[in-house]
């Protein structure tokens, strides 16, 4: 939305679209789009890095997060501090559709793996939201929330794992086409995009230090 509050005049056409990941890399791959938001686990990066190289494009690592339960305000887990994966048995977990071609793979959500007794797949945010409040429903994510998308009425708590889960980790990033150069509104997506994550914040405390 900053990007968009900044561009320089009167007339623009932008299009932001939220879709299967394998759709954001065929788009970025056609050309469609200049720039694909995706993550990379343990789990599934051995094969998106191969779908990737197919594709003649190239994955910049953003930023690590670990797992986050997403759930409305008035969700009756929603004064925990941390959420263990069997407090959740009892509601049901809410995933974007993928489709059936290597669905775990492209799957949004940490832990995919993980068997969920409950389940209600969605293909916009919109439904996802409203179910959250209707049926107290979850999902696993990297714990980065938009307030002025989705409103102040949901939470992210920490997901606390039993055991050292290398699955539950994201690397956030972002795919260009190879051999190419970003456009002045590419370029200035992904700089909105660190400081939105702090990062540039994070690279100027650092300089002025000297190894010794």
């Amino acid at each position: 939305m900053e990007l968009v509050k900044e561009y320089d005049t009167s007339r623009y056409e932008f299009a932001i679209m939220e879709t299967q990941t394998r759709n954001v890399i065929s788009d970025v791959a056609n050309m469609k789009s200049e720039i694909g938001i995706l993550y990379m686990s343990e789990f599934n990066r051995s094969a998106l890095t191969k779908l990737l190289k197919n594709a003649g494009l190239t994955f910049f690592p953003l930023i690590n997060c670990k797992a986050y339960v997403y759930l409305w305000s008035g969700h009756p887990l929603a004064k925990k501090k941390t959420i263990r994966f069997e407090e959740l048995a009892d509601y049901p977990c809410l995933s974007f559709e993928q489709g059936d071609t290597a669905s775990f793979y492209y799957a949004e959500e940490i832990l995919s793996t993980e068997e969920y007794i409950r389940t209600i797949k969605a293909n916009d945010r919109a439904t996802m939201l409203n179910l959250m409040i209707g049926l107290n429903g979850y999902t696993l994510c990297s714990g980065i929330i938009c307030e002025e998308l989705n409103g102040s009425d949901y939470l992210a708590i920490p997901f606390e794992s039993d055991s050292v889960e290398s699955n539950s980790v994201m690397e956030i990033g972002y795919i260009i086409k190879n051999n190419t150069i970003l456009s002045g509104i590419g370029e200035l997506y992904i700089e909105k995009i660190k400081n939105y994550l702090g990062i540039e914040e994070k690279a100027e405390k650092g300089k002025g230090k000297k190894k010794k």
